[in-house]
């Protein structure tokens, strides 16, 4: 419990007194825009997502960078055109995902870009499959300030684990965990906050009690849960866990599945964050996997003009009068994710 509330403290020591009236600002135009039903926008993203590539080492069957599925162009984002995007929104933003698709340390600047946030003063994140935190990349990683390391492990064993992470060594994932715990003891430092993630389907959910037991004799500081989004899941899927509460999805009495959750005219995520592509695309939000909704480049225009431009109004106004019409929200689960968390 120690780690989280130093975890916490990381994340809280971002807050400028600029960037909490922005906070402020996006809060209350959210809930007046629900109740008004108009879209209205005082503030700017808090939280950004920045994706270092598309590229990724795994063939996951639910990701579309396992599927090799995009229609888009896949690449690695240039430190220049980081160095630009963080330039512009350090001044408002105080957290950042280094992550959308693919696998961030395919990009071999990755670590120095985390290290260029940090001078911003900007709490980061990243998640990773664990196969490239080998004993040097481990150091570099706690080097970098890398405020919280998620380790995506589905499984315990080998045969459970490739079920999902189709070319994944779950012996390398853990071995990638030792190296980074190992390094921050080494180097005494309390970042990153390292997350063993646990992506539930049905043939993983009966290892959950042998995975907070590796968690803790590793040192991990916590483990999450997390309900799996599936696309192909109306006459059920293989994927759909048993135990109802690890699941997105509910079995209706004819036989086929809904996602829980209601959908209302309203999204958080519209107000309080942005997607940025590795090629500079700027995105609503993290289920438009394949930059079909953008609203402007980062090439083209400044961050300011595309926040506030005609395309991301317009985009809002739809969402609060018939999010239905939206084809990526109708499949949208972010309602009813679940994740379930225990700290060490």
């Amino acid at each position: 419990m120690k780690a989280k509330w130093q975890n916490d403290i990381n994340f809280f020591s971002t807050l400028t007194p600029r960037r909490a009236w922005n906070m402020l600002k996006i809060y209350v135009s959210f809930y007046i825009s629900k109740y008004l039903k108009k879209p209205i926008q005082w503030g700017k993203p808090f939280s950004i997502a920045i994706e270092p590539t598309t590229s990724c080492n795994l063939r996951c069957p639910e990701c579309p960078s396992g599927l090799r599925s995009f229609t888009r162009d896949t690449g690695m984002l240039e430190p220049e055109m980081f160095e630009s995007i963080i330039d512009q929104v350090y001044k408002h933003v105080n957290y950042l995902t280094f992550y959308f698709q693919g696998e961030p340390y395919l990009n071999k600047h990755f670590l120095s870009m985390v290290s260029y946030a940090k001078t911003r003063n900007i709490y980061t994140a990243t998640s990773t499959n664990g196969h490239f935190l080998t004993n040097k990349i481990a150091e570099k990683t706690v080097e970098s300030g890398l405020d919280r390391l998620i380790i995506s492990i589905d499984g315990t064993t080998q045969d459970t684990y490739e079920q999902y992470r189709i070319g994944g060594n779950i012996d390398r994932v853990i071995e990638g965990a030792k190296n980074v715990i190992r390094w921050k003891k080494k180097l005494k430092s309390k970042t990153p906050f390292v997350i063993f993630q646990f992506l539930v389907v049905r043939h993983n959910e009966h290892q959950i009690p042998e995975l907070r037991k590796i968690a803790k004799e590793i040192g991990v500081d916590q483990v999450i849960l997390k309900t799996a989004q599936i696309y192909d899941y109306k006459h059920g899927n293989p994927l759909i866990p048993l135990n109802d509460k690890y699941s997105r999805y509910k079995k209706m009495p004819d036989g086929t599945y809904e996602i829980k959750n209601k959908m209302e005219n309203s999204c958080w995520k519209l107000w309080h964050s942005c997607v940025v592509t590795w090629d500079g695309r700027v995105l609503p939000c993290c289920f438009d996997k394949d930059a079909r909704y953008v609203m402007g480049y980062m090439s083209d225009k400044s961050f300011d003009k595309i926040w506030w431009g005609n395309r991301y109004y317009k985009f809002r106004e739809k969402l609060v009068r018939s999010r239905q019409e939206i084809d990526m929200c109708r499949n949208c689960s972010e309602g009813c994710t679940v994740n379930i968390n225990y700290d060490f």
